[in-house]
């Protein structure tokens, strides 16, 4: 009995050291597959995804706790602080609107603000539905904004929307509806001057009755307690007083920026990242974070299907971003330009809007010609609603969108972007020297050199280009009824173009032509499909 109690003994024994041991031998492999890659290791073969290039338009959320203010906007949170901005004098507004509609920072800071906004109308889904009807083939919501503060639930910033404000998770509510109407998903982060952004919240009125009192940047966790903003740590929020800050400090901020965005990037499964500035931001720890977005990505997919983008122009791997303009020639990788429809690009009561319909078109056929994508930004009421002004554009945008879509997504450049290229300066008899000199800088340069409302428009000759297959589309930014000439498409000029066989507008309607060796020219009609850039189809030229 008792040799046959020992038996039974080793042979469990045995078993369970053979289990244990075939365990450990089949997790090395799995060890060594896991390995992480490098930045550089994961760049080598990336190729931008088809999802994004071929998408050709985007709609992004500027939306937070700046745009709870009348007059709020992206530098609210550090104007508001500040009686006198010097030479930022956009934000002139902030701190009089801080003293009007909620009083001194002393004794209503920033977290004051953030815990007004209570988002009380968002409806991502409804959102989410209207964008995808409009056209948009991808959307992105800002995550953090230089105010520092998270609008997902973070496990590394407590000042985030789910402890302050509306109490939802807002990144993750939108991400559930770019998944459910079947939209990639990006996030943006502006957080990466937070070293200085804030050091007006460390101030005082430099006069008037309450010179001298600190601002909130000043409390501690331990002033927090007994208020709404108990066990919430303000340096959490503002960072310490610079004469508190250690190298360590700074250090373990850099970490925790870090940690935070790569949460952000895992746990909402995003296909983008975005981030402001020039660079990757703080250097290493922003390179870091697009390395865990390539990596998730490929062990997910089997290869990236994620992208980055930013103001880096110098890395590969990253999709150039263009601020408030467009490209000066057809950029062989994939680029976006981004704008907005106001001056600004949070919601403010009394913004002036920089775009309407017929520029956001006009920019959109000019980037999508040199193979960039249109971003554009829309400027949420502080509730989570679109403002009926901006919604009026963006219904007319996704008009002219819906019936010349075939010419702008999956399409690619032609040999040359454009015909009659800024036609209207050869043609400045009647346009303010100011204008022409206006016009003239913006040919130069690349960001910030969006045409807008107050710009002198198109001439009524000059087009962009795109390419889809064996057919040609050019667009006519400012057409009107006519004939027009396009000296690329003459059988002599650079480009080489073959014999036309038809052309006709976007709802089939044919168009008669003649193409010389000089020119091609053709009639625009009277009645078009929209009274914006009215779109030819060409077959035959390529």
């Amino acid at each position: 009995m008792i040799n046959k109690t020992f038996q039974i003994f080793y042979s469990i024994k045995f078993k369970c050291v053979l289990y244990l041991s075939l365990a450990i031998l089949c997790s090395i492999p799995s060890y060594a597959q896991e390995k992480e890659k490098s930045w550089e290791e994961l760049k080598q073969n990336y190729e931008f995804p088809a999802w994004y290039t071929e998408a050709r338009f985007g709609i992004w959320l500027h939306w937070g706790g700046q745009s709870q203010p009348d007059n709020g906007g992206g530098w609210y949170a550090r104007h508001m602080y500040m009686q006198d901005v010097g030479d930022e004098t956009f934000g002139k507004d902030a701190y009089p609107n801080q003293l009007r509609q909620y009083g001194h920072p002393s004794k209503f800071g920033y977290k004051e603000v953030l815990q007004s906004w209570k988002a009380e109308k968002l409806d991502p889904d409804a959102l989410m539905k209207y964008f995808k009807e409009m056209g948009a083939k991808y959307f992105m919501i800002l995550a953090v904004h230089h105010d520092h503060f998270d609008n997902f639930n973070s496990t590394y910033q407590k000042w985030n929307s789910v402890n302050v404000g509306p109490k939802r998770d807002i990144v993750g509510d939108f991400r559930k509806s770019a998944r459910k109407y079947q939209m990639p998903f990006a996030v943006s982060s502006h957080d990466d001057r937070y070293l200085n952004w804030w050091l007006p919240a460390f101030g005082s009125d430099k006069s008037g009755p309450l010179k001298g009192v600190p601002y909130d940047g000043n409390l501690t966790k331990e002033d927090g307690k007994g208020l709404w903003w108990e066990g919430l740590d303000p340096a959490d929020l503002y960072g310490l007083p610079p004469a508190k800050r250690t190298p360590e400090w700074i250090a373990n901020m850099k970490r925790t920026w870090v940690l935070r965005h790569k949460e952000l990037v895992t746990k909402y499964d995003v296909d983008m990242i975005w981030y402001d500035g020039y660079g990757f931001p703080y250097g290493e720890p922003g390179k870091e974070v697009c390395r865990t977005l390539f990596e998730n990505s490929l062990k997910k997919n089997g290869k990236i299907m994620a992208v980055a983008a930013g103001k880096i122009s110098d890395d590969d791997a990253i999709v150039k971003d263009i601020e408030c303009g467009t490209s000066n020639e057809i950029n062989p990788k994939p680029w976006q330009g981004i704008i907005t429809t106001s001056s600004g690009w949070f919601y403010k009561k009394d913004r002036e809007m920089v775009h309407n319909a017929r520029t956001i078109i006009e920019m959109m056929a000019d980037v999508n010609s040199k193979n960039g994508n249109l971003l554009l930004n829309v400027e949420l009421l502080p509730n989570g609603s679109l403002s009926p002004d901006e919604k009026a554009i963006l219904d007319e945008v996704g008009a002219w969108v819906n019936k010349n879509s075939a010419a702008i997504y999956a399409s690619k450049p032609w040999k040359v972007y454009g015909d009659n290229l800024n036609s209207v300066l050869k043609r400045a008899t009647n346009i303010a020297n100011a204008d022409l000199e206006a016009l003239k800088k913006q040919a130069e340069s690349e960001q910030f050199n969006q045409r807008t409302i107050k710009s002198p428009p198109y001439g009524n000759d000059e087009v962009r280009f795109t390419t889809k297959g064996d057919i040609l589309y050019a667009f006519v930014l400012n057409p009107t009824e006519g004939e027009i000439a396009l000296p690329t498409l003459g059988f002599k000029s650079k480009q080489s173009p073959k014999k036309i066989r038809s052309i006709k507008m976007m709802d089939g309607k044919k168009v008669t032509f003649r193409q010389t060796d000089e020119k091609l020219t053709f009639l625009v009609p009277a009645h078009r499909p929209s009274k914006y850039a009215a779109v030819f189809e060409i077959k035959g030229a390529l």
